[in-house]
């Protein structure tokens, strides 16, 4: 198993981690309805709503790659673990997965540098 780096920040990170926690239940929600107007208009290409909330999503998923990063950062993720985790933005689902996964390692982290 890689080293642990100590998190520097504690207060910092858990504005991070709280930030990341919001935008990945966002993204998900965001994929759902994005997913849920391509099904309602047969496909790609329609526009309509899907024209105007495709743009949306792909602000809510930019943001949620930030705040990936914001807290990879923080508590020192790999670059390649920072990317796996923003690539769940990609599949229904995954996004919850992720926030419950990785929130639940850093809270667990953050709990031992509160001791």
């Amino acid at each position: 198993m890689p080293s642990v780096t100590e998190i520097k920040d504690p207060p910092s990170t858990a504005k991070a981690l709280r930030f990341f926690k919001v935008m990945a239940v966002l993204s998900g929600l965001a994929l759902f309805v994005l997913i849920g107007i391509i099904v309602v208009n047969g496909g790609f290409g329609r526009g309509g709503a899907s024209a105007v909330w495709s743009p949306i999503h792909g602000l809510i998923y930019f943001v949620y790659v930030v705040s990936i990063a914001n807290l990879g950062f923080k508590v020192g993720w790999s670059l390649p673990k920072m990317v796996g985790i923003m690539l769940t933005g990609f599949v229904p689902l995954l996004p919850f997965w992720a926030e419950r996964r990785f929130a639940g390692e850093v809270e667990g982290r953050l709990a031992t540098v509160a001791r």
